[in-house]
C-alpha cells in the first residue's frame, strides 16, 4: 500500500495533480480512509487517459458569422493532419472580453478535454489567457494555438480595442459602441502614425 504522496513521486507528478487523478477516477482501486488519507495498492498504475480533442471557434458577432464556420473548418482540417480525431467542435459568438461564455466554460467545468485547439490565443480570451491555461493544466489539458501572433504591439492594442468596446457596450448600448469604438481606433492610428 502507498500513500498518495508516494504514489505522486512514483509517477512524476505533483501532489494535487495525483489528488485530482484520484478524484476524478483515474487511478484504479484507490480508496479514501475514514481519517481522510488516501490509499492506493502497490500494483496501481494510473488510467490513461483518452484523447478528448476540442475545436474552439469564436467570432465577436453574428455579423462574422460566416468567419465562424470557416474558422472552426481550419480547426478541424488542423486536427486532421495532425491525425487527432475531434471529440467536439465548439463554436461560439461573443467577445473575447466576456468572461461569461457558456460554451467556453461548459468546456471548461466538464474537464474532459485533453487539448483544446484555437485558431488565434485571442480567439479564445483577449484577457487572462494564462489563467485559463494553468486551469486547462490542472485536469491534463493542453491548449494549442494554430496561429501565434508575432507582433505583440497589435495584439496589445486589439486587446485595448476590445476592452473598449466591451465597456462602452455596456454604457452606451450596441448601435453607439461600435461608433465610439471606430472613432477611437481612427484616434489610435492617427496618433501612432
Amino acid at each position: 500500500m502507498k500513500r498518495l504522496s508516494e504514489y505522486a513521486k512514483i509517477h512524476g507528478v505533483t501532489y494535487r495533480t495525483a489528488f485530482n487523478h484520484f478524484k476524478a477516477g483515474l487511478i484504479e482501486n484507490a480508496y479514501q480512509l475514514p481519517s481522510g488519507r488516501i490509499v492506493i495498492p502497490d500494483s496501481t498504475e494510473l488510467i490513461p487517459k483518452c484523447d478528448h480533442v476540442i475545436t474552439y471557434a469564436r467570432v465577436s458577432s453574428s455579423e462574422n458569422k460566416d468567419n465562424l464556420s470557416s474558422q472552426s473548418q481550419r480547426l478541424i482540417d488542423f486536427c486532421n493532419t495532425k491525425g487527432w480525431s475531434t471529440s467536439e467542435n465548439v463554436t461560439e459568438i461573443g467577445s473575447g472580453v466576456n468572461d461569461n461564455r457558456k460554451k467556453l466554460l461548459k468546456i471548461l467545468q466538464e474537464e474532459k478535454a485533453t487539448k483544446i485547439v484555437v485558431e488565434h490565443k485571442d480567439r479564445l480570451t483577449r484577457i487572462g489567457f494564462n489563467f485559463i491555461q494553468e486551469a486547462c493544466k490542472k485536469f491534463g489539458c493542453e491548449i494549442v494555438i494554430i496561429n501565434n501572433v508575432e507582433g505583440e504591439r497589435e495584439d496589445i492594442i486589439q486587446d485595448f480595442v476590445s476592452i473598449i468596446t466591451s465597456f462602452c457596450s455596456k454604457l452606451y448600448g450596441q448601435r453607439r459602441s461600435k461608433r465610439k469604438t471606430e472613432q477611437l481606433i481612427k484616434d489610435l492610428e492617427t496618433k501612432n502614425d
